[in-house]
């Protein structure tokens, strides 16, 4: 059984003419009456009855008529929404993002985005790039933003954004009135951190190892504006972007000695081709990478 016959079956029943449902498919009569014969013997039935010129179900034949409808609406539905995702008018982009990212960078280029695929769907996931490359590995996700230093061998990587990470401090601490700050003079302050699966807190707990000063961690917490609050507040101090705290008046950003900066990417796994909603997402932002860049 094949769509062929189907769509001869179901154009005779609504013709109930084997010749006016040929003219109707633009196919030769012939060929229809061969289809229609070979379909039944496939199944074992007969599906019309045949009293002279006329054509009508048998009883088998209007319980088939149900099911190849059925089918062939389920088979249209299906072309139509492969071709509507063919032209990105539907679809669904979903994607990791680290936190600053996703509130200091990303809402902007979204909405671009947006405004470019109205009717594509976006799905953000906030988590800390190295769980956003497992996830990857994992086929979790299906897109994500990872720092290109930690990145899994098996993603494809496409780096778009170089950054600073600085010290965060108040207005009035001490170290407001420097321009750089040492690793091991920011290890023995009071921490505010990332928990253990941000690259933030990663690179302080392997620089603080480097420089033998194990980081004193006064809290933890993945929430942005409740660590800006506890910096303000005079709790600890912290390591953030650069341009996350540029017009935070109260906040000062002093570079590291070292400086630490490092590469962020969008990526996914090898191998694994990607949806044409993902493609025009990564197309898209790689296009507006110098823009992004320069945001902030």
């Amino acid at each position: 059984m094949d769509l062929r016959q189907l769509r001869f079956f179901v154009a005779i029943a609504e013709e109930r003419n084997f010749t006016r449902a040929a003219e109707k498919l633009h196919i030769a009569q012939p060929a229809v009456s061969v289809a229609i014969r070979n379909l039944e013997e496939q199944l074992g039935l007969t599906l019309f009855s045949r009293e002279g010129k006329k054509i009508g179900l048998t009883a088998e034949g209007e319980v088939f008529l149900g099911h190849a409808r059925e089918i062939l609406g389920k088979v249209q539905n299906a072309e139509r929404e492969m071709g509507e995702m063919r032209g990105l008018e539907m679809g669904q982009v979903r994607i990791g993002v680290p936190a600053q990212l996703g509130s200091y960078y990303f809402p902007q280029l979204l909405f671009a985005f947006k405004q470019r695929y109205p009717k594509l769907r976006c799905r953000v996931h906030e988590f800390g790039t190295r769980r956003i490359g497992q996830l990857l590995s994992q086929g979790a996700l299906e897109l994500g933003v990872v720092t290109t230093s930690t990145a899994p061998a098996d993603l494809e990587v496409h780096p778009f954004l170089q950054e600073e990470m600085v010290a965060c401090v108040p207005s009035d601490h001490p170290f407001a009135r420097q321009t750089t700050v040492s690793h091991e003079d920011f290890a023995a302050q009071p921490l505010v951190m990332f928990e253990r699966s941000y690259f933030h807190r990663e690179v302080i707990s392997q620089t603080s190892s480097q420089s033998g000063t194990p980081p004193n961690l006064a809290f933890e917490t993945n929430l942005i504006p409740l660590i800006k609050h506890l910096v303000r507040k005079g709790v600890g101090i912290t390591t953030l972007l650069r341009r996350v705290i540029e017009k935070e008046p109260d906040l000062v950003g002093i570079p590291f000695v070292p400086p630490i900066s490092f590469e962020l990417a969008i990526a996914w796994k090898k191998g694994v081709g990607l949806s044409r909603a993902n493609q025009a997402f990564v197309d898209f932002l790689l296009n507006q990478k110098a823009d992004f860049q320069n945001e902030g």
